[in-house]
């Protein structure tokens, strides 16, 4: 099973790819795909779906994960970031229909740390130890690999929360356990 972690941004969006084997999470690769910001927004959309679309041809992941939208203080930016996030899900969502899933940024930050305040630092460090330590060129980067990881950790509830919400119309969204998972979930990870 191969995961495809998704950092969303009109300027760089991180990705990275995780692989799980058995019951062994092992940390495969990452980037940052960069688009020219001199390039008026509306014409960069054309870029990013095309990188976006290379990506997915060159890695063929399994599934895929995304940060949901996060609150900004600027609409126009929150604006930009959804409409980027439209165009990368455009590019994925015939293909990979059922394959796609979102969590939120304080979900992400509690499988890692224990709680969804985490500052990126502590983020990083929780990376580090369970995947290996590696330096990532930007925060895009390194956000995508704890993406990648927490749905690793928390997908098999994800999917039977999909698959109860089949049934009807409430949303759930999968809890952290809390206490940080490093510790609890160390054999699960290679």
């Amino acid at each position: 099973m191969i995961i495809l972690g998704i950092d969303p941004g009109s300027l760089t969006t991180g990705w990275a790819l995780l692989k799980i084997h058995g019951n062994k999470i092992h940390y495969l690769s990452s980037g940052v795909l960069k688009f020219n910001k001199e390039t008026p927004f509306l014409e960069r959309l054309t870029e990013i779906k095309i990188k976006a679309g290379r990506l997915m041809r060159e890695v063929k992941p399994d599934e895929v994960a995304f940060e949901s939208l996060i609150f900004v203080k600027s609409p126009t930016a929150l604006i930009k970031l959804a409409q980027t996030r439209g165009v990368l899900l455009s590019e994925m969502v015939e293909k990979y229909d059922g394959r796609i899933f979102e969590y939120s940024p304080n979900l992400i930050k509690s499988t890692a740390v224990g709680h969804g305040h985490a500052d990126k630092e502590s983020v990083k460090k929780f990376l580090d130890m369970v995947l290996g330590k590696r330096e990532y060129s930007t925060h895009d980067e390194s956000d995508a690999v704890a993406i990648a990881l927490c749905h690793a950790l928390n997908r098999k509830t994800h999917l039977s929360a999909a698959s109860t919400n089949s049934k009807s119309t409430k949303k759930r969204i999968p809890k952290s356990k809390g206490g940080g998972l490093a510790s609890a979930l160390a054999h699960k990870i290679g």
